[in-house]
């Protein structure tokens, strides 16, 4: 029966596709919207059912090997460099240094060959910035079959990157780096900063960062910064729950600014004077392992945290918004339930290389106290998310949840209620053409928040390329549409991507339900280019409309820039903070 039906389908998209290619247009809007039916493969199977051959066996050695930047591969070692740009590229590179890569490493020589461990080690090594693909290979020992020898293939990506931008007529920065210095895993980033009218005209933001201290996946970044926005020094300090088998987890973070023009990085509120302040955050975990499943281990995980806010200076404000630019410190202590796992696939995020998918769910309950220069208050927070395949593997959802809040003399302030859904199909061919469809729903409201502060469109989760200070408001609903179609051709060595997307926001006040408030969209169409062989982001070049824009925004958007790698939802447990209303 199921053969049956299978044919039917087979003879059903045979046929359709037969009368589309008659016409360029039809045969175009085939490849790019019908998606016939794509077997699933399910890649950790496959990599865990290699592993299980060997499982419980000594590792007699292991021997690392780093392959060149341009031509090899993991699957194919003996494939060559085939032009001189290429080849002159791996001399200048830096190959990975062998000790680099063993921190890396949660096994060693004696060890019993555990499948879940090397299949979670694969995946921590994958993470790096400076590596695009790693693979285990395991031999049986030619000698005693209780023994086997281990090799790691590294593929790095070209560690040194450049970037820039201009904001309007203003103001503009260059900015270069290389995540892999001398191959030892050290980043360093300079980037120069100038502006017409503000001083310094000519500015400078460079950061130094170190991964993976001593192999206990402790990372560490120093910043300086001294331009026209800002003026001060970064301390971060963290040591991540990275995996079920490490128990601790810590982090320190200092920022020191003697003129910002806003209270964190990305706050949209601007400040007219200048703030002369100091943040600082401290925070502790301990996990426990519920049960023994590997596939299904679960954690409970304590933490704690202090985060502290200071201005040196009196903020030159309104005196009712003093409260909002008040000296404070809050101590925090949460429980967080979790459950992780991970499987592979391609062709989300990425151009190819293999992707790592959480699955798995995190519950926490966060208390705080705050002491309060206007006044003690009491902080509480939940949250939930939960991410896993849908039914019959037709793709990837993650949904989540959370509202928090501040009690003072027994009236709650400062609230916040957050809900969202995203998900993301599974992998269809169309021809010769990949093709994905990726769909976010996200809600926020915030109560008895000060009027300063305000929700807006303007960042990418929202209306991509939508600037607009005017749209703004306590309660916000987005809907994002994307469909995607990677293509089977390069250009110049860059793999493409053709998108379109439709975006709907609806914002306003908190007061009437959101479907009452104003609504703003933006439609386009764009090219995204990008190497995975290096690490540079994403080149994007997008052409949108915004109907039913406000006097801020323009009705045509044209933009050729580069995008950050999208990330993850993860499932790790993390410090305990409250959610940021933005």
């Amino acid at each position: 029966m199921l053969l049956e039906k299978n044919h039917r389908q087979e003879v059903f998209y045979d046929s359709l596709q037969y009368k589309a290619n008659q016409r360029k247009l039809t045969s175009w809007l085939y490849d790019a919207l019908i998606t016939p039916r794509r077997p699933y493969v399910d890649k950790k199977a496959l990599a865990m059912d290699y592993y299980n051959q060997y499982e419980g066996k000594i590792i007699a050695s292991i021997k690392i090997q780093a392959l060149d930047v341009f031509g090899p591969s993991c699957s194919d070692t003996t494939s060559k460099a085939d032009t001189w740009m290429e080849r002159t590229a791996n001399v200048v590179h830096t190959k990975s240094n062998l000790r680099t890569i063993q921190k890396q490493l949660i096994f060693k020589v004696g060890d019993v060959l555990d499948a879940e461990k090397m299949y979670e080690n694969e995946r921590l090594i994958r993470q790096l910035p400076y590596i695009k693909d790693v693979r285990f290979l395991i031999d049986q020992d030619s000698i005693y079959s209780g023994f086997v020898n281990v090799t790691i293939l590294t593929k790095d990506r070209f560690s040194f990157g450049a970037s820039g931008g201009v904001s309007g007529t203003q103001s503009g920065d260059i900015r270069v780096y290389n995540k892999n210095i001398f191959g030892i895993g050290h980043e360093i980033s300079v980037k120069f900063v100038g502006h017409v009218n503000k001083e310094p005209y000519l500015g400078l933001e460079t950061f130094y960062k170190i991964n993976n201290i001593g192999g206990k996946f402790l990372d560490l970044q120093l910043g300086y910064m001294n331009t026209f926005r800002r003026e001060g020094f970064v301390f971060d300090l963290n040591k991540p729950l990275l995996t079920n088998e490490i128990k601790w987890g810590y982090g320190a973070h200092v920022t020191r600014l003697f003129r910002t023009d806003r209270i964190t990085e990305d706050d949209p509120i601007i400040i007219e004077e200048p703030l002369d302040e100091g943040y600082n955050s401290f925070w502790l975990g301990r996990a426990f392992n519920l049960g023994d499943d590997h596939d299904h281990l679960t954690q409970l995980s304590v933490t704690g945290g202090i985060h502290g806010l200071r201005f040196f200076e009196d903020p030159m404000v309104e005196p009712d918004l003093s409260p909002f630019f008040a000296n404070r410190t809050l101590y925090m202590a949460g429980l967080v339930l979790s459950q992780r796992r991970y499987i592979q696939d391609q062709l989300i995020y990425s151009y190819g290389i293999t992707e790592d998918i959480p699955e798995g769910f995190k519950n926490e309950i966060l208390y705080g106290y705050e002491a309060n220069e206007f006044g003690d208050r009491h902080y509480f927070q939940f949250s939930s998310s939960n991410g896993n395949l849908l039914l019959n593997r037709k793709g990837y959802v993650y949904l989540s949840t959370g509202l928090g809040g501040y009690l003072k003399n027994n009236r709650m302030e400062e609230c916040m209620i957050r809900g969202g859904i995203k998900f993301i199909s599974k992998l269809s061919t169309a021809g010769k053409k990949s093709v994905r469809s990726f769909i976010n729903v996200d809600y926020t409201l915030g109560i008895r928040r000060f009027d300063i502060d305000n929700l807006t469109l303007r960042t990418e989760e929202h209306i991509r390329g939508f600037d607009s200070r005017t749209a703004a408001g306590k309660q916000r609903l987005t809907l994002k549409l994307e469909h995607v179609v990677f293509l089977p051709h390069q250009f110049y060595k860059f793999n493409m991507a053709v998108f379109g997307f439709a975006d709907l926001g609806i914002i306003g006040s908190n007061q009437n339900l959101i479907f009452r408030e104003n609504y703003y969209s933006g439609i386009g169409i764009g090219l995204r280019l990008h190497n995975e062989n290096l690490v540079f982001e994403t080149f994007r070049l997008r052409l949108a409309f915004y109907p039913f824009h406000p006097k801020d925004v323009s009705f045509l958007g044209f933009i050729l820039d580069e995008q950050s790698k999208q990330k993850f939802n993860s499932f790790d447990p993390s410090k305990p903070i409250p959610m940021q209303f933005e």
